[in-house]
């Protein structure tokens, strides 16, 4: 063979012999790593636990077990709220607790919200400058049963009236306008096909202190009150007139009144 043809040759297999190493080298070099520059780490979230309703409960209901200890956003945090770090018992010692107010799923226990110890039920949620008057109703004149607490209704006065020709006659006068039912009591009865309804028999009634009077001196006239139920849009109607003639008689001090034959009137007392 040739000597120029050896020496190509050799040059060709010393070129091949790099091209293989080279190509082995780039198969297994590592990837070339890329870092991206980015700002500083954001702090994570402060938490606190806090007391809060796993149910509803409705006014006048045991807190029971309707109750859990849910993280907060610490920044969310409001100083009435009930926190495990301060007050770690609240959940098992307020089990027995009572709601002055209805407490709704989802919501933050508040103590405002809870009948404070030693308190009774209906002197807890009478709202101040109020008086609670219990007054008797039956199915009949409480509007089929459907009056509820926090109802409002109407008080209407009917009684028996002779006229000047010895005529009887029936008159209907509504005393009272607006008033909130504070409660109702309820009892189980059945009708006359089997059927469990319930018949509330007292009513107690929110009132100011001259309108009490005024119910009181009713409940004495009338041959029976009845409550009329109100709808929810007219509760918010401002009430400006109500039966305070009954009161008024002749406007002595210390007076006496009396009622007889549905009629008021005073005895003793000073102008």
């Amino acid at each position: 063979m040739a000597p120029s043809r050896v020496i190509i040759l050799g040059v060709a297999v010393v070129a091949a012999a790099g091209a293989g190493l080279i190509a082995r080298n780039m198969a297994s070099a590592p990837p070339e790593q890329v870092f991206i520059e980015t700002g500083p780490a954001e702090p994570a979230i402060a938490l606190t636990e806090v007391l809060v309703m796993s149910g509803d409960v409705p006014m006048g209901g045991a807190l029971g077990e309707q109750l859990a200890w849910q993280s907060w956003p610490s920044s969310n945090v409001y100083d009435y709220f009930i926190r495990r770090d301060v007050d770690p018992d609240a959940l098992e010692e307020l089990q027995t607790a009572i709601a002055r107010v209805p407490i709704y799923a989802g919501e933050p226990l508040r103590r405002s919200k809870l009948i404070g110890e030693g308190q009774s039920f209906m002197s807890s949620i009478l709202p101040s400058g109020k008086r609670a008057v219990a007054t008797q109703i039956s199915a009949d004149t409480s509007a089929g049963g459907f009056i509820l607490p926090n109802d409002y209704v109407d008080v209407i006065m009917t009684r028996r009236q002779t006229d000047s020709s010895g005529v009887e006659a029936y008159a209907t006068e509504t005393v009272l306008r607006n008033i909130r039912v504070l409660a109702i009591d309820q009892a189980i009865q059945e009708d006359e096909e089997g059927r469990r309804v319930k018949v509330g028999e007292t009513a107690t009634l929110e009132l100011t202190p001259e309108q009490a009077e005024i119910i009181t001196v009713a409940q004495q006239m009338a041959d029976r009150l009845s409550l009329a139920l109100r709808s929810v849009v007219d509760t918010q109607e401002v009430v400006t007139d109500q039966a305070d003639h009954l009161l008024s008689g002749s406007g002595r001090r210390g007076a006496i009144r009396l009622i007889k034959s549905g009629q008021v009137s005073e005895v003793g007392g000073r102008q």
